[in-house]
């Protein structure tokens, strides 16, 4: 682990390559993988399909990329999704759903941010040519937004099999499954055998600089290569980073419980801390959401304290807070960062009062 300057907890994309990732990196077999040629890219699309139990498995450049062609493929104009208010499909892919296939989100506010069965049932538009045509559901696990929870399992298999037997399609994004999976203890494999696509990302808690995946039937990952295309996502040489993401495999998924753990001790310094709280409940993952009391200030306020202790977080709203933990931060690094919180917190406490 590089010591830096900062204890930098705004995202677990901001993760840099291990001395060992650089290594495969600078001796992965490239080829061009436009023409299908890159052993390394080709190698990592079998891993990710064995991974995920699918048949086939797409590399691209981002875990937007990758959730925008899933929707393309499922849906299009005059079609409708169905989403979380807070899914990341629908709120930080700047409009893909509509820009790209003129498809319409129809959102759902669930207590708690993960959609259930039950806020389901009665969603899907009639058989009418006045409606939409409701043709896609789309979860996020883990929910970024709801706290880096899990979904559970039991509920993902229930709305699954209404989906089918609705003949509605239902991808995932996971782009932080494999921190559901180390999680929950449910395998990859059995989470993606419920959707019918499913993302996963290889530069946030793997620790990879660049990629994604979306993964499902051979005939659909047929299809995404053309809107890949399409998308500006065709690759020339990308073995040099598929060989990173391909690292973070084999090495970076069991270690995600250390990120897990590390985030509980963020957690608990916000639990103590005056004027700050957690947003969603207990933490389950690498995300800790922070709701500031205003009389406490704002959350650009905190963030600024922060940075004076050596400590970055995301300010991601007026009263939010976001820290995630990752690869390049420590136990003993959270432990400062869990101080300082508490230090700030009772500074701008003590100034309220």
């Amino acid at each position: 682990m590089t010591d830096h300057k900062w204890i930098d907890l705004r995202s677990d994309t901001v993760t840099r390559p291990t001395p060992a990732m650089r290594r495969a990196m600078a001796e992965a077999e490239v080829g061009d993988d436009v023409y299908g040629e890159d052993p390394t890219v080709n190698r990592l699309e079998r891993r990710v399909a064995e991974l995920l139990g699918t048949e086939a498995a797409l590399f691209v450049p981002s875990g937007t990329m990758a959730n925008q062609i899933a929707i393309g493929l499922h849906a299009g104009p005059g079609d409708e999704l169905i989403c979380d208010s807070r899914a990341h499909v629908y709120v930080w892919e700047a409009g893909g759903i509509a820009r790209h296939w003129g498809v319409q989100a129809r959102t759902i506010n669930p207590h708690g941010g993960l959609i259930g069965l039950d806020h389901l049932r009665d969603k899907i538009q009639p058989d009418n040519e006045h409606y939409v045509r409701t043709r896609l559901v789309c979860l996020e696990n883990t929910h970024n937004r709801a706290g880096g929870r899990v979904h559970p399992f039991e509920s993902v298999c229930a709305i699954s099999e209404w989906a089918r037997a609705h003949g509605l399609a239902l991808h995932l994004d996971g782009a932080r499954l494999m921190n559901a999976v180390v999680a929950s203890g449910v395998p990859a494999a059995e989470w993606a055998s419920r959707f019918d696509t499913v993302s996963v990302c290889f530069s946030k808690g793997l620790g990879a600089p660049v990629g994604s995946a979306i993964a499902g039937p051979a005939e659909l990952i047929r299809r995404a290569h053309r809107l890949r295309k399409a998308l500006g996502g065709g690759m020339r040489q990308a073995g040099v980073i598929a060989a990173g993401a391909l690292f973070a495999i084999e090495h970076h998924i069991d270690r995600l419980a250390d990120d897990h753990a590390h985030a509980q001790v963020i957690a608990d310094a916000v639990e103590r801390a005056p004027g700050l709280s957690l947003e969603s409940g207990p933490v389950e993952t690498n995300l800790v959401w922070i709701t500031v009391d205003p009389e406490a200030g704002t959350a650009r306020q905190v963030a600024d304290r922060l940075r004076e202790s050596g400590v970055l977080v995301s300010a991601l709203g007026p009263q939010t807070l976001r820290a995630v933990t990752h690869l390049d931060v420590s136990r003993e690094q959270c432990e400062r960062a869990a101080e300082a919180i508490l230090r700030v917190a009772e500074g701008l406490a003590a100034r309220a009062g």
